[in-house]
């Protein structure tokens, strides 16, 4: 996420409640790209009453979210803005420093890299980017791997041996 964290965490739990109501009514977990859609249907609200004057947001919401998942069609990422638009990437790079990450992203990533690859292209495209140098403390690395169930999908976030050793893999 970038941008206002009170923002995302009201975008987060409507995608959780979107995603717990699909599961409920259909008996299927939600597709990555519905549960994205769902988000960007709430930030195109702004502005709307729902049933009473009280209901109506204030402001637009000032998130950009990366939502990732796992669907039939294989590992999935999209990119929401405040707009209220999604647009699904292989890679993708937002927040400050963006634009330089995003162009080393097109550069050098590639579909068939291995994991652990892709793990030290983003802290080597962090590397660049960041004004601060990149370690344990300033940097969480996050990936969502396959359970080998159908569309389940494990959410990570690596700990901190396993980020201290990419990291200093990268010098």
């Amino acid at each position: 996420m970038s941008g206002l964290t009170a923002d995302a965490r009201t975008m987060v739990e409507h995608a959780r409640m979107t995603g717990q109501m699909h599961a409920f009514t259909y008996d299927e977990p939600i597709g990555v790209e519905s549960v994205s859609q769902a988000v960007c249907d709430l930030a195109l609200r702004f502005g709307e009453s729902v049933d009473d004057d009280d209901a109506m947001m204030s402001r637009p919401f000032g998130v950009a979210l990366l939502i990732a998942g796992i669907d039939e069609r294989g590992p999935l990422l999209y990119h929401t803005d405040p707009s209220g638009t999604f647009v699904r990437y292989d890679a993708k790079a937002i927040g400050a420093g963006s634009d330089a990450a995003q162009a080393s992203l097109q550069e050098a990533y590639n579909k068939n890299m291995s994991l652990d690859d892709a793990h030290k292209l983003a802290l080597k495209i962090l590397k660049q980017v960041m004004e601060e140098q990149v370690n344990e403390n300033n940097v969480q690395l996050a990936q969502v791997k396959p359970t080998g169930k159908g569309r389940e999908a494990k959410f990570e976030i690596l700990n901190d041996d396993a980020l201290k050793q990419l990291i200093s893999e990268m010098q």
